[in-house]
């Protein structure tokens, strides 16, 4: 589920009485500090510590990996490792005797779908390994592919949800600008081409509905996918084509929803 959260985390942020590795006060000083840094940090990242290991992932890296994950922010022992640690088993070995490595352009696989980060492994203290994902150059598409990445403009005023939006869309390999207020998300569109409006239905100064009917008229190419707190009640009889996502989503109905508008734009449709 995507949601904002509080402007600062560390470790006190979270109970780990069910968790291996028991009260922070006890941890050693090298994990309190790699994971205090690790929660405050927006870029999803992972962070392995002994030899089991015991994992822990920040809540950035719980909304990229999906419903599947166990509970943010983890610490515990998992049955397999973690996809961004599987994909790149040789640069956490070396991670672990005490060398930093980055993987370029690693495909990682989640429950939603699959993307290229780049992988960056910085060994903590003698017995954690900390890992943070980066989103990857795009490939160049092959002879014969549709050219180009497709651009998605955020429409949403809670900027933390539009901020970890944006982030999980780049992360998936989307090109996506936010903004706040309906008159922004017009100077943006007429600035640039997108494939994609993604606007909130309730906004400040003008609804989504009649953000995406003037857009539409002056860009008619545009997909509309609406988010709503309040399901279709305030979609029904719109005389244009669009898709819609009831409030709270999660990551993959949005990502069926772009496949979609890819499948489409492909289609001429």
């Amino acid at each position: 589920m995507l949601a904002s959260g509080n402007a600062v985390r560390t470790v006190s942020s979270y109970d780990w009485s069910a968790s291996a590795l028991g009260e922070p006060a006890l941890w050693p000083q090298p994990l309190r500090l790699a994971a205090d840094l690790m929660f405050n940090t927006p870029l999803p990242m992972l962070l392995a510590w002994g030899e089991q290991p015991i994992v822990l992932c920040n809540e950035a890296y719980g909304a990229l990996a999906g419903p599947g994950l166990s509970r943010v922010p983890g610490g515990s022992v998992p049955a397999v490792l973690p996809p961004p640690f599987a994909a790149a088993g040789a640069a956490l070995a070396a991670a672990r005797r005490g060398e930093p490595v980055l993987v370029s352009g690693a495909t990682v696989n989640f429950g939603a779908g699959q993307a290229r980060f780049d992988l960056h492994f910085t060994p903590v203290g003698a017995d954690g390994v900390l890992c943070a994902l980066a989103v990857a150059e795009p490939e160049q598409a092959a002879p014969g592919e549709p050219a180009g990445t497709l651009s998605i403009l955020v429409v949403e005023d809670n900027l933390d949800s539009q901020y970890l939006v944006c982030e999980m869309l780049k992360a998936f390999g989307y090109d996506a600008d936010g903004v706040a207020h309906p008159d922004d998300a017009l100077a943006h569109l007429a600035a640039r081409r997108y494939h994609v409006l993604f606007t909130d239905v309730s906004l400040p100064g003008m609804s989504g509905v009649d953000l995406a009917r003037l857009s539409l008229e002056r860009y008619p190419h545009l997909k509309v996918i609406f988010a709503s707190g309040y399901g279709d009640m305030l979609l029904r009889h719109l005389d244009f084509p669009y898709q819609s996502l009831q409030k709270p989503y999660e990551l993959d109905q949005l990502q069926d929803a772009l496949g979609q508008v890819t499948s489409a734009l492909r289609a001429g449709s």
